[in-house]
């Protein structure tokens, strides 16, 4: 099986199944045995189309007969796949993305559409200095139009087109060491000598950035050395200002990272309940730790909007990374610039939820820390602002933010992929009153 045969088959079952592409292409990767930089392109291939699929079908428009939509499924699938290597790939002969192309045409549709793919791609090769980038945003970046409009309510005006370009680009893959196990240096060197190329993070500590291949086949993942997770993830957690000893509840855990962050600048000590709603993510969080070796970490399956009154007043520090619309990680998941956005408007009444059940777990004096992976007003500052408005026993709390951020004292920041080297993110901390 070739990296474009995985990623034609990525592509359909996103759009077949509704399935998520990070998901199904860490699951096809691994079922037809690509190796690492099979793997990587497989998942460049991929992404790259879905991330320009507007863009992509305004430029085959031109070269196709009749509407784009009355072409088979499959066939306009391995169209935007041909289009996206002729035009957007500088390392594939052109001959080999449409020779590709035209045989996954054959096996899966039949010898009259792989006539029609071989002139609409060779036709696309021959006119590519012809194809200029559209002046609407919404085709230039292939976000729709609503989607547009809303990040236009929640960004600057001048960080709108940035940010949209921002989720287009490939996403860099960060990994944060367990410095209960290794050193920044020691990981750097092993991933090194294993063939991957690491680079460290502009400003979160203990953080690389790694090219080369899925950190997962590595002897340091392996051994518990690292583990995935952006910084902005990372900070999240950190800016609770989390000290060894303390009593952590991570209220929506799942897969664990925030927990394992805050274990780890516990240095272990201490106590962490790490809960989900859902039983097969509590397996996910005991097999992460258990693979860390961190020891203070409690997985337990627990609503976040339900009442335990066991835990009232009793963590020092509570972390409600809540559900969310997911706008500030589309480089990541390019599927979800495509769900429908009605589906988000309840978001912010579920966070609201979430957070006024949380903050009777939080003893006087302790922290309890809102964020999201979402750039948008009404799930971010709204919410928090909405908090405030009813619990008076709150008060907003700066953030413990690295040396090399601008100091906090109001106690929000939005991190924005396009400036922050990192996934699109708010955090927001308050104090409960003594």
């Amino acid at each position: 099986m070739s990296a474009r045969d995985t990623a034609l088959s990525a592509l359909i079952a996103c759009r077949r199944q509704h399935a998520w592409s990070d998901g199904v292409l860490k699951e096809y990767t691994a079922r037809d045995r690509l190796d690492r930089r099979d793997a990587a392109l497989a998942s460049r291939l991929c992404y790259g189309v879905l991330q320009n699929r507007m863009l992509l079908d305004e430029w085959l428009s031109r070269f196709v007969k009749g509407r784009l939509r009355d072409l088979q499924p499959v066939v306009l699938d391995i169209l935007r796949l041909g289009a996206y290597q002729l035009t957007m790939m500088d390392k594939i002969p052109p001959s080999a993305a449409v020779n590709e192309a035209v045989g996954q045409t054959r096996r899966l549709a039949n010898g009259k559409a792989a006539n029609l793919v071989n002139a609409v791609l060779r036709n696309m090769d021959r006119s590519r200095v012809k194809l200029t980038l559209p002046e609407d945003l919404s085709v230039r970046y292939s976000h729709p139009p609503q989607l547009v409009a809303l990040l236009a309510e929640s960004l600057p005006p001048e960080k709108l087109e940035p940010f949209l370009a921002c989720d287009n680009q490939a996403p860099a893959t960060y990994v944060q060491v367990n410095t209960l196990r290794a050193t920044e240096a020691a990981v750097c060197s092993a991933l090194e000598h294993e063939g991957y190329q690491c680079r460290s993070h502009l400003w979160m500590a203990d953080c690389l950035q790694i090219m080369g291949g899925s950190i997962d086949q590595s002897r340091p993942f392996a051994e518990g050395q690292v583990y995935a997770q952006d910084p902005a993830a990372k900070l999240a957690a950190l800016c609770a200002g989390l000290e060894p000893g303390m009593r952590v509840l991570d209220c929506c855990s799942a897969p664990g990272g925030k927990s394992f962050a805050a274990a780890i600048a516990m240095e272990d000590k201490g106590q962490i309940v790490s809960c989900d709603i859902h039983p097969h993510k509590i397996a996910l969080i005991e097999k992460g730790a258990r693979r860390l070796g961190l020891q203070c970490i409690r997985p337990m399956l627990a609503d976040a909007t339900q009442y335990r009154p066991d835990w009232a007043a009793a963590f020092d520090v509570v972390l409600a990374d809540a559900p969310c619309s997911g706008l500030g990680v589309i480089r990541k998941k390019p599927d979800i610039r495509y769900r429908e956005l009605s589906q988000t408007e309840a978001l912010p009444a579920l966070q609201k939820k979430i957070l006024d059940n949380q903050a009777r777990y939080v003893r006087p004096g302790g922290t309890l820390m809102y964020s999201t992976c979402t750039v948008l007003r009404r799930e971010n500052e709204a919410v928090a602002e909405a908090f405030l408005q009813t619990h008076p026993d709150f008060t907003p709390a700066p953030l413990a933010l690295p040396a090399s951020m601008e100091e906090d004292q109001c106690g929000r920041k939005t991190l924005l992929p396009c400036d922050d080297d990192a996934d699109g993110f708010f955090l927001c901390r308050f104090r409960r009153k003594l």
